[in-house]
Formats: structure tokens, C-alpha cells, sequence
């Protein structure tokens, strides 16, 4: 067992000081005076803050990229970054690239991550109609498959989508609805949102012509520049969920794309609900670089650990409260996906937690699933394979 002692806690509302005892692997009580006598490890939160294990619920966990040819291919996800990021849960998706990439490998990286002490689920599909699944059926995926909670990473608005007609929209969300409701998984649509002039338009049309509610699609990306920015609050006026992509680079930004943390300031100025927003990081997606001229000189790789170092901005240069950044990648997701038991410190929930530095917001403590992978900032994780 572990016990936490003196702590400020985030849950993300925030509870006061608390004491936290952790059994196996969940929360079993969060109180004013925890003492036990059993063999106990003790961790003294006086100088730390507890957060709820963040979740990442975009990552290219088998790898992205390969638009600019074969060597242009990202690595998979290595469990080293989540650790680094404050990740204890990711949603994995294919991007672009079904071909290469498939769902068999996809399904098998998230047990890996699973058998390493990790939280981990997926999308099926891709880019593209018609999607590609395991069991060449949609229903069937996200009924029968353990990992699968929806459809995703499906592009609109951009040059290498299929752009999806109104009626294949319409079928694919209604297959992944039904699915969810029969599994008692969410059934979401994981929507990748390009710089195409439609915008959310296919989205939009399927909501103003059928009775799909509109919460049944997650647009992602909406942030890439000023335009879609304002199309998603527009989007979040009518209850939908948007989501901002927190990894980027200079370039992107300098190109027009609004810095994760500016644009969630920037949503809650203007009305979204806290509720409605989540951020996540395209981690292992590929991040174009380009010279002064405009030519794409190469690649970086998206991080998982970005969205810990967004909510960090958030809190120290846009000033938003802690409570309120943490819900964009704890409960929000937890809840808009039905990952039960994620997403919060809480009593029964997996014990997926971080503690912070209360003066810098430092990762000093890692624990997910009731496991100790990070102590006083060392890493004490040891993988199988050793990269």
C-alpha cells in the first residue's frame, strides 16, 4: 500500500489538503487523517501537489508521419515519454497511413502498452472511407474488442482525406453509435480536421440532417489557425466537444496556428464551456519543419508530454486555476470517452496519479495503476525491451 500524506489535492476540483491511501491498484480512501498500520509506504506530500494521472487521448502510438516518403516515417511510442509527461492513459489512432500501418499492429502496441503497467485504448480506422477495421466491421471492432472505444482518426477538410460523403458520414457514425451503446463503450468519431475551406462543414451537415447528436464527433486540430479557431466555438455554442492539438513548433505557430494554451484561454474568453474542451498531443505525429524560403527541410516528432507542459502554460502565463486546466486531459476526457474509473482522485478509481512541486509544477512522483514509476525524479520504470 501507499499512503500520501498531507497533500494538496486536485482532483481536479480542488479537495483541500488530504491524505491519499492507494491499495493495489485504485484509490480506497481520500481523507483529512489516514493512519495505518499495516507495511506502508509513505510519501510526504507536504511540499507536493496530486493531480490525476493526465490522459492523451490522440497519440500515433504505432507511429506516424511518412506524407514526404518512406524516411519520413515517426517512431512508435515509447512508455519512457508518458512517464516524462504525466501520461498513465493514451487513445491510440492511425493517421494518414493505413497501408503500412494496420490495425493488427495497432491493437498489438496497445497491449504492450497495457502489459507494461499503462492504461491504454484505440480508435479503429483512419484517415479514410471506407474505414479499416479488424473484423472488417465497425460494430464488430468496438464491440468485441477490448481496446476499441470508437472510430478515428478520420480526416475532412483536407487534401489527404477521401472527403467523406454526407451519406458515408452519416452510416460510419451511426455504426459507431450503436456499437457504443450496445458495448456500453462511447462510440465517438475522432475527427481530424484539415486547413480545407469546408471546415466542420460535413460534420455540421450531418448534425442539421439527421437526429446524431452532435457529441457524437470529437473535431481535432482546432486550433491550426485563426479561422477553424472561431469555427469551433461556433461548433461548442451547438454542445459540441472540440479538442486542441498541444504539440507544435515555431514554424506552425509563426504559420498561423494559435499556441494550445492561447487558444484555450482564448475558447473559455469566449463562452466554451470548460466541459466541452479537451486537449491532447498527436504524439509520435510528424511536425513539418521548413526554411526561411518555405521548403520542408524535415521532420519533428510530436511529444506526448506536451499536454503536461500546456496545462503548465495555461496556469503560469495565461492564469488560468489549476482545476480548470487539468479537466481539458483528466475528467473531460475520461468522461467524454467512458473510461471509468480514469480521470479523477477519487474513491474506487484507478489510482492513476502525479505529484507536483508545488513551486515549479515539477513531475516529482509518477504512479499509474497503484505503481511507483517515478520517485523523487527518477525514472524507476524498467521495460522488457530496452531502447
Amino acid at each position: 500500500m501507499i499512503l500520501i500524506k498531507n497533500i494538496q489535492v486536485y482532483s481536479p476540483k480542488f479537495l483541500g489538503k488530504k491524505d491519499i491511501l492507494i491499495a493495489g491498484n485504485k484509490f480506497i480512501a481520500i481523507d483529512e487523517d489516514i493512519n495505518i498500520d499495516y507495511d506502508t509506504k509513505i510519501i510526504d506530500g507536504r511540499n507536493l501537489i496530486a493531480i490525476p494521472g493526465l490522459i492523451d487521448s490522440h497519440v500515433h502510438i504505432t507511429g506516424g508521419g511518412g506524407e514526404g516518403g518512406f524516411n519520413t516515417r515517426t517512431p512508435e511510442l515509447n512508455e519512457i515519454d508518458m512517464i516524462k509527461g504525466g501520461i498513465t492513459t493514451v487513445i491510440g489512432t492511425l493517421g494518414t497511413d493505413g497501408i503500412s500501418r494496420t490495425m493488427e499492429d495497432l491493437i498489438a502496441k496497445a497491449k504492450s502498452v497495457k502489459d507494461n503497467g499503462f492504461s491504454c485504448w484505440v480508435y479503429t480506422g483512419n484517415y479514410h472511407v471506407p474505414t479499416i477495421t479488424l473484423t472488417d466491421s465497425i460494430e464488430k471492432d468496438i464491440m468485441f474488442i477490448e481496446e476499441i472505444i470508437g472510430v478515428g482518426e478520420l480526416a475532412i477538410s483536407d487534401h489527404r482525406s477521401s472527403y467523406p460523403s454526407f451519406y458515408e458520414l452519416k452510416i460510419l457514425a451511426t455504426k459507431a453509435r450503436v456499437a457504443g451503446m450496445l458495448s456500453g463503450k462511447s462510440g465517438k468519431v475522432n475527427v481530424h480536421v484539415g486547413g480545407g475551406k469546408d471546415l466542420l462543414k460535413p460534420i455540421l451537415e450531418v448534425i442539421k440532417r439527421t437526429d446524431i447528436p452532435i457529441k457524437q464527433f470529437i473535431p481535432t486540430h482546432m486550433s491550426r489557425n485563426e479561422k477553424i479557431l472561431d469555427s469551433a466555438i461556433e461548433f461548442a455554442s451547438l454542445g459540441g466537444l472540440i479538442d486542441i492539438t498541444a504539440s507544435s513548433t515555431k514554424e506552425i505557430i509563426d504559420a498561423g496556428e494559435k499556441k494550445c494554451s492561447k487558444a484555450v484561454k482564448y475558447l473559455l474568453e469566449n463562452k466554451v464551456p470548460i466541459d466541452n474542451i479537451s486537449i491532447t498531443s498527436d504524439g509520435q505525429g510528424s511536425l513539418p519543419v521548413f526554411d526561411k524560403e518555405g521548403n520542408n527541410i524535415g521532420l519533428k516528432v510530436g511529444k506526448v508530454k506536451s499536454v503536461y507542459e500546456e496545462i503548465k502554460d495555461m496556469v503560469k502565463s495565461e492564469n488560468i486555476d489549476l482545476s480548470t486546466a487539468l479537466k481539458t486531459a483528466t475528467s473531460n476526457p475520461a468522461d467524454n470517452l467512458k473510461l471509468k474509473n480514469k480521470g479523477k482522485i477519487h474513491k474506487d478509481f484507478d489510482a492513476d496519479i502525479i505529484l507536483l512541486d508545488k513551486k515549479d509544477l515539477s513531475i516529482n512522483y509518477y504512479v499509474a495503476n497503484g505503481r511507483i514509476m517515478m520517485e523523487n525524479k527518477d525514472i524507476l520504470y524498467n521495460p522488457k525491451v530496452i531502447v
